[in-house]
């Protein structure tokens, strides 16, 4: 019998999403058309020397690099001298998430950033170093589609992004990789950071219209980027408890281990409320693939015991 694809699998066993988001402060998307390959920075037709540069400084800054394209049909375009294409810069944090949105005429003008600003949340002396950049109205939605890097993101991710770029227009991406293929279709909402999995068409457009009011949608979350895992799922668990849907209601006051496998992590409402939330891993016999075509392992999911701080 053949093994089921990566997604099936972990639907068919329950998996939490809770804490499975990369953690990233910040992101930035350039527009890259064409194929892309397993590793798209480095293996699509962006110069690679632009691609691994690319990836290089945004890691050091604890930025997330990416590359996306219009969804549907997207023609073999932006050979290397090609110009004009999009790019997406946001940052994530809660007491001041923004999103810039602004066009390069060569693809290594990325590179210019102030990456350090960008990792501090400074707007401004972003916008300094990249003056194309202007404020988003809107926040924008990025699908994951890579089927060279998983078979799920393209056979599930491709129909989602057109039909949410559809009824959502210029506010829907595909994109190369926001890891987690087995929870495909998967996207990430900018400029709040959070990631979002098993998403079919109506919840896409849900979640575009929850942030419209500030808000985001709980079920299929797998946390905001901003934190370190278990800190995304000690902030979902409070959330989930307390019916909390404001993007920015919440922040990671403080966050350390406590062991191994075990951490607590200090969160605190805009209103002054507060919580500890003790955070163990847990393992469990249930095997599943974290993506297609890799041999199955125990799935692992982060449990909670949360306390309200009375002050």
């Amino acid at each position: 019998m053949s093994q089921p694809s990566c997604s099936d699998g972990s639907l068919a066993v329950g998996e939490p999403l809770a804490g499975t988001s990369p953690q990233a402060v910040a992101w930035v998307a350039l527009e890259q058309n064409g194929p892309w390959g397993p590793r798209a920075l480095t293996d699509s037709h962006l110069d690679p020397g632009v691609g691994r540069a690319f990836e290089e400084v945004a890691t050091r800054h604890d930025v997330r690099p990416s590359l996306i394209r219009c969804p549907g049909r997207h023609a073999d375009e932006h050979a290397p001298h090609e110009a004009a294409r999009r790019v997406l810069v946001a940052s994530t944090h809660p007491r001041g998430s923004w999103l810039l949105e602004g066009a390069v005429e060569e693809p290594g003008a990325v590179l210019g950033l102030d990456w350090a600003a960008l990792r501090a949340g400074d707007q401004q002396a972003v916008r300094r170093s990249l003056p194309s950049l202007l404020p988003a109205p809107r926040p924008h939605l990025l699908v994951c589609t890579n089927g060279r890097r998983d078979v799920c993101c393209a056979v599930k991710g491709r129909p989602v992004a057109l039909g949410a770029a559809a009824a959502h227009p210029g506010r829907v991406w595909e994109v190369t990789h926001t890891s987690g293929h087995r929870f495909a279709p998967t996207a990430v909402l900018l400029p709040a950071g959070t990631l979002h999995g098993h998403l079919d068409v109506a919840r896409a457009g849900a979640l575009l219209r929850a942030a419209d009011r500030g808000e985001t949608i709980l079920e299929g979350s797998r946390g905001r980027s901003t934190w370190p895992p278990p800190a995304q799922a000690a902030e979902l668990a409070v959330r989930d408890e307390h019916e909390l849907l404001a993007l920015d209601a919440l922040e990671v006051a403080s966050h350390e281990a406590t062991g191994e496998g075990s951490w607590v992590t200090q969160l605190r409402h805009c209103d002054g409320r507060s919580w500890t939330v003790q955070v163990t891993a847990e393992e469990s016999e249930v095997l599943r693939a974290e993506s297609c075509g890799k041999a199955l392992k125990p799935m692992t999911w982060f449990a909670h015991v949360t306390e309200r701080v009375r002050s």
